[in-house]
């Protein structure tokens, strides 16, 4: 069982440069209606370092919560476009922002995020009291710029939480914090999505249009039911911002409508590791989470990994 906790602090941190459909039009075989119909989204930011993000965003959570770099017990990287093989990138984001503690990459992919943040209800559970969760991703360095299949998808981007253990009840008695998770892959699908060291990302994407509505449908109707919560009840759906059609059909089948489901694809793109951050903080910022609120994060990638949690809300 996990203690009760809450996320204290949020951040996030664009790139400067956006790159519109229009844009795109310029130098692809595409058009901005082709690609708002197919994905949604409208335009995307691209630049910056994963360590240069990723300490923006961290560095904004730290300033909103009010807390001292030198209180976090631990930091929680995740992304899959890690600015060096060797060392990981934490390592550098620990030391710009004064982190005490320990740091550590986590790379699943699009579920990244919320597999670092199911670790970090973990790290509470045997002692820590404050760990940084952070998704950053630079996309934009593994895209293949002439693919007009992939090169309208992604972007870069990062986002942070600051999640603290506090007293009082445990999250299954009606205090805040995590109240059920389900973590999951299927590497026999690995190949659906690829790219090998040094070179660009090619994907399958009808066949991983059809895998990701039933694992992002099937890993949150488990995670809602490990934590013996109605889907009615959910107020807040913050998935992987990957498509919006995958949103929308994976909303439609957990009967979960768009008012009550947080979407950024649109100014974004699909900032894997960062995107489910980045739409649970543009949500925040827009006080659409209440004190008591049940929030469903839940996030499907390459791998095919896949990650839902199921959270308490406190404000």
């Amino acid at each position: 069982m996990t203690p009760p906790a809450v996320v204290t602090g949020w951040g996030t941190a664009l790139p400067p440069t956006v790159v519109t459909n229009h844009d795109l039009e310029q130098r692809l075989d595409t058009s901005d209606t082709w690609i708002v119909e197919r994905t949604g989204i409208r335009e995307r930011h691209v630049g910056g370092t994963v360590a240069g993000l990723a300490t923006e965003a961290a560095a904004a959570a730290l300033e909103r919560a009010g807390t001292r770099p030198q209180d976090v017990d631990m930091l929680l990287l995740a992304t899959t476009t890690p600015d060096e093989t060797v060392p990981h990138t934490s390592s550098v984001v620990h030391h710009r922002l004064g982190l005490s503690g320990g740091a550590m990459d986590v790379n699943a992919a699009c579920a990244g995020f919320v597999y670092a943040l199911v670790t970090a209800f973990g790290s509470l559970a045997v002692g820590a009291r404050r760990v940084l969760v952070v998704g950053a991703e630079c996309l934009s360095r593994i895209t293949d710029w002439d693919d007009r299949g992939t090169a309208v998808l992604f972007a870069d981007g990062a986002a942070a939480v600051l999640l603290e253990a506090t007293g009082g009840a445990d999250p299954l008695h009606g205090g805040p914090g995590l109240l059920g998770y389900d973590l999951g892959a299927d590497g026999s699908a690995h190949d659906l999505l690829v790219c090998p060291h040094g070179g660009t990302m090619s994907m399958d994407g009808r066949e991983v249009f059809r895998r990701a509505v039933r694992v992002t449908v099937d890993s949150a109707t488990a995670a809602l039911c490990r934590a013996k919560v109605p889907v009615e009840d959910v107020a807040l759906f913050v998935p992987h911002q990957a498509n919006l059609r995958i949103i929308e059909a994976a909303g439609s089948r957990l009967g979960i409508p768009a008012e009550r489901t947080a979407v950024v694809l649109d100014r974004t793109g699909n900032t894997s590791a960062a995107s489910i951050p980045l739409a649970l903080c543009d949500a925040l910022a827009g006080s659409r989470v209440g004190d008591g609120d049940i929030v469903l994060l839940s996030g499907f990638g390459a791998g095919m990994s896949w990650a839902s949690a199921v959270v308490r809300w406190a404000s």
